[in-house]
């Protein structure tokens, strides 16, 4: 069942990316990897094959690096809220940088982008207006961005005063397909 829900007028979403590993499970990670290759590097280092043992060492230090990395941005996140009539969407970059647009709520365009043969890929989600755009929830689940374009779509209708009924939808903003 799909299910499109209703945002308050004065929402305030904040989207972040999924995070693979928690800190916990990347000590784990990390701990077993190393033992791993230890042990194997090790055993070359034992038949006389020492150059193995620091290719290992290698990986150890590189596997650091790109999960280190990845952690750095798992920071950044975007918000969007609605804050005296107005639409604001925040992004906020790994290292703290911030940059805003604001859109009027009768004028922003929501845009979803789709792509294949009968449109069943989803692409990026635009916001527009009067020559401003800007991709929201790139971090998202395809799925994900498809559900808060549906809801963005449908509060700010209600927000402009188009009116729940004429879009087929009952008290609250609940639209139930199977």
């Amino acid at each position: 069942m799909e299910k499109t829900i209703l945002l308050p007028h004065d929402f305030d979403l904040v989207l972040r990316p999924n995070m693979s590993l928690s800190r916990r499970g990347f000590f784990w990670l990390m701990v077993f990897f190393a033992a791993i290759s230890i042990i194997v590097g090790g055993y070359f280092w034992s038949l006389g094959a020492w150059p193995v043992f620091g290719f290992f060492g290698l990986d150890i230090v590189l596997l650091y690096g790109a999960f280190r990395m990845n952690y750095r941005y798992g920071k950044r996140y975007e918000t969007l809220s609605m804050v005296e009539q107005k639409l604001v969407f925040r992004q906020i970059t790994a290292f703290g940088a911030a940059r805003a647009w604001v859109f009027d709520p009768y004028w922003v365009r929501i845009k979803l982008e789709r792509f294949g043969k009968d449109g069943e890929d989803i692409g990026a989600l635009i916001l527009s207006s009067h020559g401003k755009y800007v991709s929201v929830g790139a971090f998202l689940a395809p799925e994900e961005r498809a559900g808060l374009a549906e809801s963005l779509k449908l509060t700010l209708s209600d927000v402009r005063g188009d009116g729940l009924q004429s879009r087929g939808l009952g008290a609250g903003g609940v639209r139930l397909s199977a």
